[in-house]
């Protein structure tokens, strides 16, 4: 990596979230944050939705002559105390330099830098809280997997974030499990940030050395003032409805070089590429081949017939990106990063959508009724991806050109037929209707 310096001022960095991935994330960019002080400020801020409890008696810290262990504490008390997140990542060592805060408002004071990392659905509510609360230039970085779909767009979590605070913000996504992460087992990840012309072209600025970007090659100084521009482009090379605020000249441009600073670490291998378009729907689309890749398992079909559902997925997912976001995709994304191809295979071979997927087929039940028996109350993303993206490939006329995509929501019941009676009862088709069965996926997936 080469080394940035030279600024007069130093990046504040704050993670927002502190689950398990959440905390994942934030022990890495803790350990770059002290380990470039030219760069980032040393202290790094984590907001945390507080809570209270006492430590667990399978942790390490657990004492019973503890106060900590007997009484109930706030978690960032107890995280902030051990150094360690111990409901959400427990026996992973934090940095010292990690600091658990229970105020968002004031965990994104003054940051030039935000992470961030929590379920999709409180995105809303909580950048409306974070607004009058942020520099004007701050930048961030989404780690929500996935994008937002309905049947008349699909939305980027990251734009969403970016469009609430009137900031730029990139995302991140790959075959990242978070506990493995943390243990410091070898892993890859795609940072997706393409950086507005005020900042990584600025006249005053080294420019990022990754070259050009899919909305143009860098202008020489003499030919344009970038200070000046306020706009930039999103994923779908519309001028966006956020005008920028141009960050100051003192303080290092967020751009390739320096999101592989604050990311990269021995085990944790980051890739930045400007596609943010499709690390996001890498991360959406993959579930639903999960989905489609475990029915086959379940039915004992073996790897090959695996690897086939895989390969047209991954066709499918290229297809649906260069269709809808064709400024901006780029077909290596899905097949060369981390984001895609990797974080498919991984999804495919262990993840929960793969799972449940093959519990259903193998107990001849519902995967809605294998999500509730064995989820603990959480929800499978593949689901509901599946239904949005068939809403919103019907509204267009193209539920024939993503036949796997399409087909594991409308079409796929357990292998006796057996109908989803809790969707027929909401009235709606579901993704048990009864139409097809997973004998009928060959068919499917057939060149037509």
């Amino acid at each position: 990596m080469s080394t940035l310096g030279g600024y007069n001022k130093k990046h504040k960095v704050t993670v927002v979230g502190s689950g398990n991935w959440g905390s994942a994330i934030a022990k890495i960019v803790a350990e770059n944050a002290r380990e470039h002080p030219q760069l980032f400020e040393e202290m790094v801020q984590m907001w945390v939705y507080e809570e209270e409890l006492t430590v667990p008696t399978t942790s390490k810290h657990y004492d019973p002559g503890s106060k900590f262990s007997t009484q109930p504490h706030k978690l960032t008390r107890l995280i902030n105390h051990f150094h360690e997140n111990v409901k959400y990542l427990p026996g992973i060592a934090l940095p010292s330099n990690l600091i658990a805060n229970p105020s968002l408002e004031e965990s994104v004071h003054d940051s030039t830098i935000l992470i961030f990392n929590l379920p999709h659905q409180f995105i809303g509510g909580l950048c409306d809280q974070m607004k009058g609360h942020i520099l004007p230039y701050a930048r961030g970085i989404s780690c929500i997997k996935g994008v937002s779909v309905d049947s008349h767009d699909v939305r980027l979590f990251s734009e969403s974030i970016g469009d609430k605070l009137g900031i730029y913000c990139g995302a991140l996504s790959g075959a990242n499990i978070a506990n493995e992460v943390a243990q410091e087992k070898f892993s890859e990840t795609t940072i997706a940030y393409d950086p507005p012309p005020m900042d990584s072209r600025n006249p005053s600025r080294n420019p990022t050395p990754k070259a050009g970007t899919p909305h143009g090659h860098t202008p020489s100084s003499s030919q344009l003032d970038l200070t000046a521009i306020n706009e930039h482009k999103d994923a779908r090379g519309k001028t966006s409805k956020v005008k920028l605020t141009v960050p100051p000249p003192d303080l290092a441009p967020i751009d390739h070089n320096l999101l592989e600073t604050l990311f990269y670490r021995p085990y944790f291998h980051a890739q930045v590429v400007s596609d943010v378009a499709g690390v996001s729907l890498g991360g959406a689309l993959k579930n639903i081949v999960a989905i489609a890749t475990g029915f086959v398992a379940g039915m004992g079909w073996g790897d090959n017939a695996k690897a086939a559902v895989m390969r047209v997925g991954l066709l499918e997912m290229v297809k649906f990106g260069k269709m809808f976001f064709s400024t901006s995709v780029r077909t290596e994304t899905f097949t060369e990063e981390s984001a895609g191809v990797a974080d498919l295979i991984t999804s495919c071979s262990g993840g929960r959508n793969y799972r449940c997927a093959k519990m259903s087929v193998e107990r001849n039940i519902s995967i809605h009724e294998v999500e509730k028996e064995e989820l603990n109350g959480q929800m499978l993303q593949g689901l509901s991806t599946a239904e949005d993206v068939y809403g919103f490939l019907k509204a267009r006329g193209k539920e024939d050109e993503f036949p796997l995509l399409v087909g594991t929501y409308s079409e796929y019941l357990d292998p006796n037929g057996c109908v989803d009676t809790a969707e027929l009862t909401n009235g709606g088709t579901g993704i048990l209707q009864g139409e097809r069965r997973v004998q009928d996926l060959p068919d499917m997936m057939a060149p037509k």
